[in-house]
C-alpha cells in the first residue's frame, strides 16, 4: 500500500533578541508544526538568510543594531518573494503603519496570544502560491491587566494556549534574567540615558506580559512614561523585588 509523503514543513526565520519572547515564539510556532531557525541581530539574520530560503520572516522591529525594516529590505533583495510579519511591543500606530508600507504583510503587538500568532503566521504562508503579499496588516494586542498582584495566571495561561509547563519554562528563564535587567536600567536611570532606558524596558515590556509578570509590567510602564520620575523608579524596583523575593 502506497503511502502519501507529508508536506515538508514549512522554514521560518525568527528574528528576536529577547531571550524570554524567544522561547514563548518558539513553543508557539511548534503548533503549525514548523522548523524554525533563530537570529538575534540583523547581521546573524542576514547570514542565515545567506545559505537558506525561508518560507517566512518573523521580524522584531527594535533590534540591538538596527531595525527591522532596514533588515527586510536587506533580505527582499536577496529573495522578494518571501512573507514577512514583524512583531514589537511598540503599540504605536505611527510604526505599524510604517511597518506595513516597508512590505511587512501583519504587524502584532507583543505580548500575543499563541493563537493569535499561529492565525496570522499561518495566513502569512498561505499567500505564498499567489505570490501576493497579504493586504491591510493586523496590529493584534493582548489586554495587559493593571493588576496589584505579582502574577496574572489567567492571561499567561492565555497566551500559552494553557500549556502550564510552558509557563512554568518560561517563568524560571525570565526570573534567572531579571536582575541583569533591573541592573541595566538602575545604570541607565542613574546616568539619565533615556534611549538605553527605553529600550531595556521596551524588551522588559513583552516579557512581563508572557509570563504574566502583571506588577511588574505596570510599573515598566509608568517608567517609560516618566524616566525621570524617582517615585516611577521606585516603584520598578520594588516590583522587581517582590519576584525576586
Amino acid at each position: 500500500m502506497q503511502t502519501t509523503p507529508r508536506a515538508p514543513r514549512p522554514r521560518i526565520l525568527l528574528v528576536e533578541d529577547d531571550i524570554i519572547t524567544r522561547s514563548f515564539l518558539i513553543a508557539a510556532l511548534e503548533g503549525l508544526p514548523a522548523e524554525v531557525e533563530v537570529a538575534g541581530t540583523l547581521g546573524e539574520a542576514r547570514a542565515c538568510a545567506e545559505t537558506v530560503r525561508h518560507d517566512l520572516w518573523l521580524i522584531d522591529a527594535n533590534l540591538p543594531d538596527g531595525h527591522g525594516i532596514e533588515l527586510l529590505g536587506a533580505l527582499r533583495s536577496r529573495h522578494p518573494g518571501v512573507p514577512a510579519v514583524a512583531h514589537t511591543a511598540d503599540a504605536d500606530g505611527t510604526l505599524h503603519a510604517q511597518l506595513r508600507q516597508a512590505g511587512f504583510a501583519d504587524s502584532l503587538i507583543k505580548p500575543i496570544s499563541r493563537a493569535a500568532l499561529l492565525d496570522v503566521v499561518r495566513r502569512a504562508l498561505a499567500s505564498r502560491p499567489a505570490g501576493a503579499r497579504a493586504g491591510g496588516g493586523i496590529a493584534v494586542a493582548m489586554e495587559r491587566q493593571a493588576d496589584s498582584q505579582d502574577w496574572d495566571e489567567t492571561s499567561a495561561l492565555a497566551a500559552l494556549n494553557g500549556q502550564h509547563k510552558h509557563l512554568i519554562a518560561l517563568r524560571e528563564l525570565f526570573l534567572a534574567e531579571l536582575p541583569g535587567v533591573r541592573d541595566a536600567v538602575d545604570q541607565a536611570v542613574v546616568r539619565h540615558d533615556e534611549p538605553a532606558l527605553r529600550s531595556q524596558l521596551h524588551r522588559l515590556q513583552a516579557s512581563c506580559g508572557f509570563v504574566g509578570a502583571a506588577r511588574l509590567a505596570r510599573a515598566v510602564r509608568q517608567l517609560h512614561q516618566m524616566p525621570a520620575s524617582n517615585q516611577a523608579h521606585a516603584g520598578f524596583q520594588d516590583a522587581v523585588a517582590s519576584l525576586l523575593h
